[in-house]
């Protein structure tokens, strides 16, 4: 039976059904086997069909989402539940999702990014309500949000020599140098964002859609900014006969090739130099005294320079 779901057409057409076409001649065995195959193929479409008309979020977030709705999908009737579409999802589905990944033991932050996807998923087709609003009530516990070791990673000349593209090469120095996310080291401005005294990312390049400045302080800063102008001039550092998608595909080839892994890494750096900086002294992952060992004239400049790095990296928690 085709299945319509209803949606905001504010923001996105109403979703057609999908045409099915039944044997001639089937048995009744077959008959249901098709039945269930295309009832999950239905629910697989339609989110997808959420996601492609949605532009919430930059293009990383975008993708990642639709990935794990996908799999979510997927894993729905794996539970026993069965010819869903969008507009199916109930609380009990949410209930049997969550005990299934604490059951297969998925790290916290992991559980609460699919249970935004969940939340967003429930909100496009007005049944906000289905999914509670506090973690907590399912049982999940609270991430770890300080690891046990540093993933700071360091950006080496060898390294880089490896790198053919020179745009790809000027990404990532850009990443070092200011803390940038890869998307955002992509699609800058370098001449737009360069606004004096800080760099301006718009909300388009950035994680959740938050447009931020990062300050520019040093004379290796300057110069590396300078060296992106003049290679993108008044574009961006991705060459104009490119789309992003293809200059993101260059870009993985190439680090991978050169052995470059983890590069999200280069952010820890920025944020572990950036706090030597605004303390004096190194970070607890560096090998700076941790949080306890402070005086609590420390403690205050302690949490003012993580405000502070919070803000320029984009976060919203301390």
């Amino acid at each position: 039976m085709a299945r319509h779901i209803q949606v905001n057409r504010d923001w996105c057409p109403v979703i057609a059904p999908r045409k099915r076409s039944r044997p001639a001649a089937a048995g009744r065995r077959s008959e249901s086997l098709t039945e269930r195959n295309s009832t999950i193929q239905d629910l697989n479409y339609q989110l997808k069909i959420l996601c492609r008309h949605s532009r919430e979020g930059s293009y990383s977030t975008r993708v990642g989402r639709e990935r794990q709705l996908t799999a979510i999908a997927n894993q729905l009737p794996q539970l026993g539940y069965r010819r869903m579409g969008a507009r199916s999802l109930k609380p009990k589905h949410v209930e049997a999702l969550v005990q299934a990944w604490l059951q297969q033991g998925l790290n916290p932050g992991t559980i609460k990014n699919q249970m935004s996807c969940l939340r967003w998923w429930a909100e496009k087709v007005n049944k906000q309500s289905v999914v509670a609003r506090g973690n907590d009530h399912y049982g999940i516990p609270d991430r770890k949000l300080i690891g046990e070791a540093s993933k700071a990673r360091e950006l080496t000349a060898g390294k880089l020599e490896l790198i053919k593209d020179p745009y790809v090469r000027m990404s990532l120095r850009l990443q070092a140098a200011f803390g940038l996310r890869r998307e955002e080291a992509l699609k800058i401005q370098p001449r737009w964002s360069d606004q004096g005294h800080w760099l301006q990312l718009k909300s388009s390049w950035t994680k959740d859609g938050r447009a931020r400045s990062v300050p520019i302080l040093t004379e290796r800063q300057r110069a590396v900014l300078a060296d992106a102008k003049h290679l993108a001039g008044s574009g961006s550092l991705i060459p104009r006969e490119r789309m992003y998608i293809q200059q993101l595909r260059i870009y993985e080839r190439q680090t991978a090739n050169a052995g470059l892994s983890k590069l999200h890494g280069l952010l820890h750096a920025y944020a572990q130099q950036r706090y030597q900086d605004l303390t004096g002294w190194a970070c607890p992952h560096a090998g700076g005294p941790s949080r306890n060992a402070l005086s609590a004239e420390e403690w205050d400049t302690d949490e003012r320079a993580r405000l502070s790095i919070s803000q320029e990296l984009g976060h919203t928690r301390l």
